[in-house]
């Protein structure tokens, strides 16, 4: 089995490491992954089956060590289904991941904003979402030995996780949006007229990545918690430019609030990851 080839060299290249928590950092956001203690880096393309990220602000290696004194395997960067090479990368990582120890994952990205209030630099706390890509990466034959074939995603977007980040957002002084996330294909940016149906579906934030990890994520049983850089206003909602460019700016520009209320979940939760944990902040 391909992840868990993966997860045995994850174990081998950082000895004494055992990730407890995975995250994955979308575009522009890399920089979190210089925080991490006594670092060892890994090139995606030496671990049996992980995606190749092709994208300008995706690293592609996986970083593992100490963050807030908490075992971690940073992700620093990811493939999109736009890419075309389909979701199995994707579904190998997480799932070694899960092998290598880890029990929550917690996914960044970069995303345009439905909302006026809610304007670029802010973060926006992932309540639930909206998978508008055309297809799912638990599509095909079901592994039984990571989930069931029909998972439930009433709680995809974990409660708990949620309370703690608002919490410890509030404590820090950093403002923190929460909202439904729409993941759509890609890589064109929405039009105006699909901004407005998106507003009226009931999506707060729009991108092209982070549900397919949700979905994966939570067929194998780890916990997951998202938080979306809001790099621009949805088109029509504002005049500036939307464009590649700008996302990595804007997203550079927040990371430092970001990388604040990471390390804060992560120091705070050394203990406790598991799904009997208690809701409060």
């Amino acid at each position: 089995m391909t992840a868990a080839k993966a997860a045995a060299e994850i174990l081998a290249r950082a000895p004494g490491v055992r990730p407890r928590v995975g995250i994955v950092l979308g575009s522009g956001l890399g920089g979190v992954a210089d925080r991490v203690e006594g670092a060892t880096a890994v090139p995606y393309a030496e671990l049996p089956g992980f995606p190749v990220p092709a994208v300008e602000g995706h690293a592609g290696r996986l970083v593992l060590g100490t963050l807030a004194g908490c075992p971690v395997a940073v992700m620093q960067g990811r493939v999109h289904a736009y890419e075309g090479t389909g979701f199995a990368a994707l579904k190998t990582a997480i799932r070694a991941l899960k092998l290598a120890g880890c029990e929550a994952l917690v996914l960044t990205c970069a995303a345009g904003s439905l909302r006026k209030d809610v304007g670029p630099g802010r973060l926006m706390l992932i309540a639930d979402h909206i998978n508008l890509l055309g297809s799912n990466p638990l599509v095909g034959p079901n592994d039984d030995a990571f989930g069931p074939r029909f998972p439930s995603l009433t709680d995809a977007w974990d409660p708990a996780l949620r309370a703690r980040l608002r919490g410890q957002a509030a404590d820090l002084g950093i403002p923190l949006a929460e909202g439904v996330y729409a993941a759509c294909l890609g890589p064109s940016f929405e039009t105006p007229a699909e901004v407005r149906m998106l507003s009226i579906l009931g999506a707060d934030a729009v991108g092209m990545s982070t549900v397919p990890e949700c979905l994966v994520a939570r067929h194998c049983g780890l916990r997951v918690a998202g938080v979306a850089v809001i790099t621009n206003l949805g088109v029509g909602l504002s005049d500036e430019p939307v464009n590649h460019d700008h996302t990595l700016r804007t997203a550079a520009s927040a990371a430092a609030d970001l990388e604040r209320l990471l390390t804060r979940f992560l120091a705070d939760r050394i203990e406790g990851w598991t799904a009997g944990d208690e809701a409060q902040p």
